[in-house]
C-alpha cells in the first residue's frame, strides 16, 4: 500500500468530516490492535490488505492515498473485523463509507463505475431479456420484467 508517510500530505479536515458520517463515527477509538486484520478472509489471500492500515491512514488524514487506493474496494463486507474489533469501531460501515467517498470523488474503479452505470440507468446490473425468461419458464420460475423504468425515478 505505502511505506513512508509523508505527513506534509495530510488533510486535518479528513478525520472530522469521517467521524460526522455514518459509520467514521467511532474510528479514532481504533487503537491498532489487528484483530480485525487476524479475522479477515481477504488478509488471509491478500497480505497486503489491511483494515487497520487503511483506518490508520484515514487517522493520519491521508485523504487522497485511502480514496484513490484498490484496498477498500477488496473489503467483502463480511463483518468479522466489526465483530471481533474490542473497541466497537464500525469498520465494516467505515468500509462503506470510504467507497462511498470515492465515488462521490471519482475514484470508483471502472468495473465498479459500470455498475453504478448499469443499476442507476436500467436497474440491474445484468439485464434480462426474452431469452433469460424462456430460461426462467423452462426451470419452473417466474417470468421477470425486462425493463426497470421505475429505477429512473430513484435517481431523479
Amino acid at each position: 500500500m505505502m511505506g513512508t508517510i509523508d505527513l506534509d500530505r495530510s488533510d486535518p479536515n479528513f478525520l472530522k468530516e469521517l467521524a460526522g458520517q455514518p459509520g467514521g463515527e467511532r474510528v479514532q477509538a481504533c487503537f491498532t490492535c489487528r484483530s480485525c486484520v487476524a479475522g479477515c478472509p481477504i488478509s488471509a489471500v491478500n497480505r497486503g490488505f489491511s483494515p487497520a492500515k487503511i483506518i490508520r491512514m484515514a487517522l493520519y488524514g491521508l485523504r487522497e492515498d485511502v480514496l484513490k487506493s484498490d484496498f477498500v474496494w477488496l473489503c467483502s463486507t463480511c463483518y468479522t473485523c466489526q465483530e471481533r474489533c474490542p473497541q466497537g469501531v464500525s469498520i465494516t460501515e467505515f468500509m462503506t463509507l470510504l467507497k462511498n467517498m470515492a465515488i462521490r470523488e471519482g475514484h470508483a474503479p471502472a468495473g465498479v463505475r459500470a455498475q453504478l452505470k448499469r443499476v442507476t440507468g436500467d436497474g440491474r446490473i445484468y439485464p434480462i431479456d426474452d431469452f433469460d425468461n424462456k430460461k426462467r419458464t423452462k426451470a419452473g420460475l417466474p417470468v421477470l420484467p425486462t425493463s426497470c423504468e421505475d429505477i429512473k425515478k430513484l435517481f431523479q
